[in-house]
């Protein structure tokens, strides 16, 4: 497995401020400079993950340290049970107490649980109105700086009058963060955008008071391209307004966009009831979730969510659990059955015992896999992090060689300020610093609608590399259960046998009514057993013909079987050994059946009354109806299944006949604690191994595997060791999970091939003349917004 657990105290801090990913690495560098402590921020999430150690380090200590920095942090409420929480936004509004504000440019903490209502968000309304203001009064000023009809006498000063509330009222926030960010000696992108379009503002300003732009009758052409030469006499306030209209509306629609990219994991949390009827002293008390406590016995009526996880005491009905496994098909439960908070009380009245509540339920410990997923890196945004780190300080350095080569070959002063400032602007780098987490969010949010949860961004390199995937056979492929597969009964003409569907060889003409008998019968004398295999019998027979009758003289055989009265007849049922040590053998034809089943791997019970055998009866763990489909689609993302099992070779090759694995890949007899070894020895043979399992005795060889795929049907101990949990215990998930794990790196590796070919092939472009700088900004709007967008494509993802 690819995570690491480090020792020590976690905790979250939502983090205001940010603008770029150079500002996350600033704050990250930071407090990983203190003694014990280990951080990384996410800019998609607006949050830092830091673990500390030792009693010198307090989360007082680390909030100190990031408004130190220049930004804002808080340590976010619990969470659970309540509900979803409301977090302060930072976005055109004032810093926390003891910050001063730095990068309230756009930084919006884009909250799992956030408002999906724009209205009611003060972040995006102030964002909203500064771009509205922007774009009304910058449309203008680039319409008569580009269309030199328009340009009236005296336009140049309408122009000015214009454009400057768009350049100090629009664009105040980036001038605020970059003048923060430079008192603390620090450059981000808000620098760049600040100083490009201040320098273009302040060099018109020049122009047209101490310049002969403001002369009357003053025209100049709009050009694409930066032309050599020029003099005092050109302005760039379509420049300077342009620029700031073009990146507020990239960062408002790149806000709105990764709020959605949040949508699906605000949507798990606000599944959960708010309110319960609790029973307390036979009286029915509405209350809030939040008061639930475990023992406590609570009513569910139909159409009413399960507030918690519990277990059902009294009545049945059908549980809907789509919103949680994906699953449409609703389950039946009744007393004794487990039931999940969150879940749909689809048909009759239920009333059930709390048995987790708060953190612990199913529905809080999925939305906390899902945050600490989106929350985490891979490692190629840990690249990308690095490179943004020193990526503003180096664009600085190229604007200002490209304002000297322009000087030194003669250009002009205008001209060589000009494709400055486009150097500035173009480069600014928040695609790089969005293209991993927005396709993380979005991955991963959508992965926990599907009943997929992503454990960590590490996770998604290990699913490209594999190339095995180990399948345990018992809760996996099969049931984990003993059923009851088959029924053969004893005829003139030998034995007919019908499976538990019903389907059955040979005529049927008066044979229903002798295996209704034999169930009936071994039915009510099993159903007195508590052996596995007793219950199996029983509960196929109650299944197949209803109500069982009550057998008397009951008495247990060890090792061999059941004997007692039931209806008046004298009934044996167990080994065939049971019936062989009362002097009575199996007919030809139920012998052959007997041989029949043992050669496949299943446990034959013998059923005789009145001293003649009557039918042999099979039972095993029923492989699942979607196994072998699910097999098949392993087998079509490239990987080799091979079945693991401590049962023996006979049963072992069944299974693996019956779902398609090959028999040269079935591993059987492996003690549990051999299965970690079984792993070691594949990836010894240089192969990527994944595992798929759900017991505690798979835990270990889940932690082995380098991709560790736990059903969430199974135990605490095997889903916390695995990479990748399916909460449905259906295996075609499991490829569904792979598909899904492997679309996220392919959206992240599209988005950093953009936004690094993006810089690559523009910085050039602007040094070399090619790009106005009004054009610049439009381009680098987009390509945050294009990124974005490209993560959003994965919330159209679907199992097959």
């Amino acid at each position: 497995m690819s995570a690491t657990q480090t020792s020590g105290t976690d905790v979250e801090l939502t983090i205001g401020g940010m603008t770029c990913a150079s500002c996350a690495a600033r704050i990250e560098k930071k407090l990983n400079r203190m003694e014990g402590v280990e951080a990384t921020v996410n800019y998609a999430t607006e949050k830092a993950k830091v673990t500390y150690r030792g009693e010198d380090v307090s989360v007082r200590d680390l909030i100190a340290t990031v408004e130190a920095t220049g930004y804002t942090a808080k340590e976010p409420p619990p969470r659970y049970p309540t509900g979803p929480r409301s977090t302060p936004s930072s976005y055109g509004a004032e810093a926390a107490d003891g910050a001063d504000g730095a990068g309230a440019a756009g930084a919006t903490a884009v909250h799992p649980d956030a408002t999906d209502d724009d209205a009611d968000d003060p972040e995006l309304i102030s964002l909203r109105q500064r771009l509205l203001t922007a774009v009304i009064l910058a449309v203008p000023v680039i319409a008569m700086a580009m269309v030199p009809a328009l340009q009236f006498d005296n336009w140049q000063w309408l122009s000015l009058t214009l454009a400057a509330p768009v350049v100090v009222y629009a664009g105040w926030p980036f001038h605020r963060a970059a003048w923060t960010n430079a008192r603390h000696g620090a450059a981000t992108m808000d620098t760049l955008i600040s100083v490009g379009t201040w320098a273009a503002f302040l060099w018109s300003l020049w122009a047209l008071f101490f310049g002969t732009a403001g002369m009357h009758g003053m025209r100049h052409p709009f050009e694409l391209t930066i032309s050599r030469g020029g003099a005092s006499g050109n302005i760039y306030l379509e420049a300077a307004a342009g620029v700031t209209a073009f990146i507020l509306a990239g960062r408002y629609f790149e806000i709105r966009a990764k709020r959605k990219a949040g949508a699906a994991l605000r949507a798990l949390l606000e599944l959960g009831a708010k309110e319960v009827t609790v029973i307390r002293e036979g009286r029915e008390l509405r209350v809030p979730t939040a008061d639930l406590q475990a023992g406590d016995v609570f009513l569910v009526r139909p159409g009413e969510k399960i507030a918690t996880d519990g277990v059902v005491v009294e009545g049945s009905s059908a549980v809907d659990a789509s919103m949680l496994t994906g699953e449409s098909v609703p389950v039946e439960v009744s007393a004794g059955d487990p039931v999940t908070g969150a879940t749909l009380n689809a048909g009759g009245r239920l009333v059930v015992r709390a048995t987790r509540i708060g953190a612990d339920t199913q529905l809080a410990r999925m939305a906390r896999m899902v945050e600490d997923a989106q929350n985490g890196k891979a490692a190629v945004q840990r690249l990308a992090d690095r490179i943004s780190a020193v990526f503003v300080p180096v664009v600085m350095v190229l604007a200002l060689g490209t304002l000297g080569v322009w000087l030194a070959t003669g250009a002009g002063l205008t001209a060589a300020f000009t494709a400055a400032v486009a150097v500035l602007i173009i480069a600014c780098p928040c695609a790089l610093g969005l293209a991993t987490p927005t396709a993380l969010m979005v991955g991963t949010g959508r992965g926990a609608q599907l009943g997929i949860l992503i454990k960590g961004p590490e996770v998604l390199e290990s699913t490209r590399k594999v190339d095995t995937i180990v399948l345990d056979k018992t809760g996996t492929v099969t049931t984990g259960r003993m059923t009851l597969l088959a029924t053969h009964t004893a005829a003139a003409d030998g034995a007919r046998g019908s499976d538990r569907s019903g389907d059955s060889g040979g005529d049927t003409s008066g044979a229903d009514a002798a295996e209704t008998q034999v169930l009936r019968l071994a039915g009510a004398l099993e159903h007195a057993s508590e052996h596995p295999i007793a219950r199996a019998v029983a509960e196929g027979a109650a299944e197949r013909v209803g109500a069982l009758p009550t057998p008397v003289d009951f008495a247990n055989v060890p090792g061999l079987g059941v004997q007692g009265t039931v209806e008046g007849h004298a009934v044996l049922v167990g080994r065939p050994k049971l019936l062989a040590d009362r002097g009575i053998g199996l007919p030809a034809g139920l012998d052959r059946a007997r041989t029949d089943a043992e050669a496949a791997g299943r446990t034959v019970i013998a059923v005789a009354w009145d001293g003649e055998a009557r039918a042999v009866l099979e039972v095993a763990d029923a492989v699942k109806e979607t196994s072998a489909e699910a097999v098949g689609r392993l087998r079509a993302l490239g990987l080799t299944p091979i079945l693991l099992t401590g049962d023996n070779k006979a049963v072992a090759a069944a299974v693996a006949a019956e779902v398609g694995i090959d028999a040269s890949d079935v591993i059987a007899e492996v003690m549990p604690e051999d299965k970690v070894e079984v792993v070691k020895k594949l990836q010894a043979e240089g192969r990527s191994v994944a595992m798929v399992g759900d017991g505690v005795n798979d835990a270990a060889a889940l932690a082995q595997a380098d991709l560790g795929l736990a059903m969430g049907t199974g135990t605490d101990a095997a889903i916390e060791a695995g990479d990748l949990t399916l909460v449905r215990g259906d295996l075609r998930t499991a490829a569904d999970a792979i598909r899904l794990a492997r679309r996220t790196l392919g959206t992240i590796r599209g988005n950093l091939f953009w936004a690094f070919a993006y810089n690559v092939a523009a910085i050039p472009l602007a040094a070399a003349g090619l790009l106005n700088p009004m054009i610049a900004g439009a381009a680098m709007a987009f390509s945050s917004v294009f990124v974005v967008g490209n993560s959003q494509r994965l919330r159209g993802f679907k199992a097959v």
